[in-house]
């Protein structure tokens, strides 16, 4: 079984150096911040680069942001999935946002080493968030029609990527009852056919929502 960074370089391999410098620099920061402060699971640290890195890397597989977009992330704890995707589209700007400060502070530590400055990590919730963005991405954080009531509004109706602006969120599960309530229009997409290998993918989701 392939773990580490040759996991992210077999489905991305197209990586510049920096890009490649810069998720080789991942895992060791983030233990070396979760040593200080619980931001991912203990038991999740020896499957970093999969349930973490390349699980946020399931969005850019399903839309490419394209240069100048805003993106933002809601509920991002240490950085997930707007840290990865920041290093894929470096062109792209990201606004991570929590309402844990702890955890903002990791992101803040780790965006600052790794250099990457097209993150702003802002400690706040989701809901009293002002600005316009092209994308919102998410992970595990709220149900469908909670996050569409978060950020509706703060979404242009463009298309700053290669699929129209909207939510790209990761779930798993079955998802039918939650995306009946949220009663929007939405797409899934099975991470599992984008990584085929990695067993851990097989129940989970990119739901799109296009504004």
């Amino acid at each position: 079984m392939i773990h580490g960074m040759e996991l992210i370089e077999k489905y991305f391999p197209a990586l510049t150096p920096l890009q490649y410098e810069r998720f080789m620099a991942l895992r060791g920061l983030y233990e070396e911040w979760n040593a200080r402060i619980n931001v991912i699971s203990r038991k999740d640290m020896g499957h970093f680069c999969t349930r973490h890195v390349l699980h946020s890397l399931a969005i850019a597989r399903v839309c490419e942001f394209g240069a100048g977009a805003e993106v933002m992330d809601v509920g991002s704890g240490g950085g997930f999935p707007g840290v990865p995707l920041a290093i894929l589209f470096p062109q792209s700007r990201f606004t991570c946002v929590d309402s844990i400060g702890k955890k903002v502070t990791v992101m803040r530590e780790v965006v600052e080493r790794l250099g990457l400055d097209n993150v702003t990590p802002l400690n706040m919730r989701a809901e009293q968030m002002s600005g316009q963005f092209d994308y919102v991405v998410s992970r595990a954080v709220a149900d469908v029609a909670t996050l569409v009531g978060w950020t509706w509004r703060s979404i242009v109706r463009e298309q700053a990527g290669t699929l129209p602006n909207g939510l790209l969120l990761l779930k798993g599960g079955d998802l039918s009852a939650e995306l009946a309530a949220a009663g929007r229009d939405y797409t899934l997409y099975n991470i599992g056919d984008f990584f085929p290998d990695e067993e851990f993918f097989e129940t989970k989701k990119v739901v799109f929502i296009p504004k």
